[in-house]
């Protein structure tokens, strides 16, 4: 609207200084508009800077500022979905504040969900700015804390999208190559649209912390998909064009944090270990190898699960076990000798729905698999470190599966899991952002 020249006089009250005055006003409240909330929240969640370092791999060994580093993890997958809403927001800040006081160091969760409910993807090349917030949330939640995360970045599993939804949004466009999952490892479409997220993750500019994801410590590294098959080629070639092509990919955009493929650890029809460690004979069959799948340049380390009562139909319980040792011992041997880079069995879970369970089996499990981890640290080998599937906080009971606990909530498993803690602290010394924690966790055990 174009205003008479006396209501221009009345405005500028005759001397023409306002309207530079007023610009002056706009550009300031733009500018709080814009990034209010990084400038309110900037000394918050950068007060941990001093303490918060790449994690780096020096062979077989992870290392934070020269010292070895051995993981004491947790799975919470649910960490950016449940960050979105008000009312559940509150259980991440919960879940990491829990997880410093047992000094637990990394989470393993994701940071996809392709068109699914609180879509972080919403299409192909198109994101949910409040569910990416959300992410960010998390991310600055656990810096605050001195915890780092591991990313996933897709699921091989149809739950929050997955490859299924890729291929999906191929053949809705029409430019599939196949209605077969597996087409998401070969379309070159699909390739493309994987590509794009994974830049824009990378690349992210964090609205609370102000740091791009590849420059944030906070993050301890990138997994390029959850427990990857591809049974339509077994011979494993497919999956590993795919492994090479995007691992690369992701170096080149970002070469300072670690890189793992996120395997289930089954060895290939071409391995000798595929008649004497693998579960049964259907895991060579996959599409996989783990040895071949994680020795690229690009691969930083090798990632492992453990579920034995899943692979397993007819062994007992204590032959389920004896099986745990065993195939952690195959693989920590395959980082020493073979890889020459770190092992993560970044899964690993016992049913509470087994026939005759028992809350101190699960205890009996977390037992073997910290025990292996300590007996390969204080060896300075392969062993990395191990995430629990997964952990949860009071009143996420429709969230849970048979595997998840509370693990406040029974005295012994925390226990087992609290001297896991001190007993790695003890070989690699106290691990800065938790330091302050050990001495009330360890109570005299260090």
């Amino acid at each position: 609207m174009v205003k008479s020249s006396s209501s221009y006089n009345r405005m500028v009250g005759g001397n023409g200084m306002l309207f530079p005055i007023l610009g002056f006003a706009s550009i300031i409240a733009f500018i709080y508009l814009s990034f209010g909330d990084l400038l309110v929240s900037d000394d918050r969640y950068k007060k941990n800077d001093m303490n918060m370092s790449f994690v780096e791999r020096n062979g077989s060994n992870f290392i934070v500022d020269g010292q070895l580093f051995y993981v004491n993890g947790w799975n919470s997958y649910w960490f950016m979905d449940h960050a979105v809403h008000d009312h559940t927001k509150p259980r991440i800040k919960q879940m990491l504040q829990a997880a410093s006081k047992m000094g637990l160091t990394v989470c393993r969760t994701w940071a996809f969900n392709d068109g699914d409910y609180n879509a972080l993807q919403v299409s192909p090349g198109q994101f949910d700015e409040k569910v990416f917030k959300a992410l960010d949330y998390v991310i600055a939640e656990a810096r605050e804390v001195g915890i780092r995360l591991l990313l996933s970045l897709v699921n091989n599993l149809d739950a929050y999208g997955g490859k299924t939804q890729y291929v999906k949004w191929a053949w809705g466009e029409g430019v599939g190559l196949s209605p077969s999952n597996d087409s998401f490892f070969y379309d070159p479409s699909i390739r493309i649209y994987f590509k794009n997220y994974v830049k824009t993750i990378l690349t992210r500019k964090n609205t609370i912390t102000g740091l791009q994801y590849r420059d944030d410590p906070t993050i301890f590294g990138w997994e390029l998909i959850n427990e990857p098959r591809c049974i339509t080629d077994r011979s494993g070639d497919t999956l590993q064009d795919w492994i090479e092509e995007m691992s690369t990919f992701i170096k080149g955009i970002d070469n300072k944090h670690l890189l793992t493929i996120g395997l289930e650890g089954f060895y290939g029809p071409k391995s000798p270990k595929k008649d004497t460690v693998n579960p049964e004979f259907w895991a060579a069959d996959m599409g996989v190898d783990f040895i071949r799948n994680s020795a690229p340049s690009t691969i930083d380390f090798a990632s492992v699960h453990i579920y034995p009562d899943q692979w397993f139909k007819r062994k007992s319980l204590k032959g389920k076990l004896k099986f745990v040792g065993d195939w952690m011992h195959s693989h920590i041997e395959d980082g020493d000798k073979v890889l020459k880079k770190p092992v993560m069995f970044t899964e690993f879970g016992l049913s509470d729905l087994n026939r005759g369970f028992d809350p101190s089996q699960r205890d009996e499990f977390y037992k073997i698999v910290f025990d292996v981890i300590y007996e390969s640290a204080k060896k300075k080998g392969a062993g990395g470190g191990s995430f629990a599937w997964q952990f949860l906080v009071e009143g996420m009971e429709e969230f849970n599966d048979d595997f998840g606990i509370v693990p406040w909530k029974r005295a012994s498993t925390y226990e087992i899991i609290t001297r896991h803690t001190c007993r790695l602290a003890k070989i690699r010394g106290a691990y800065k952002p938790i330091a302050g924690n050990m001495k009330n966790i360890c109570n005299g055990r260090l």
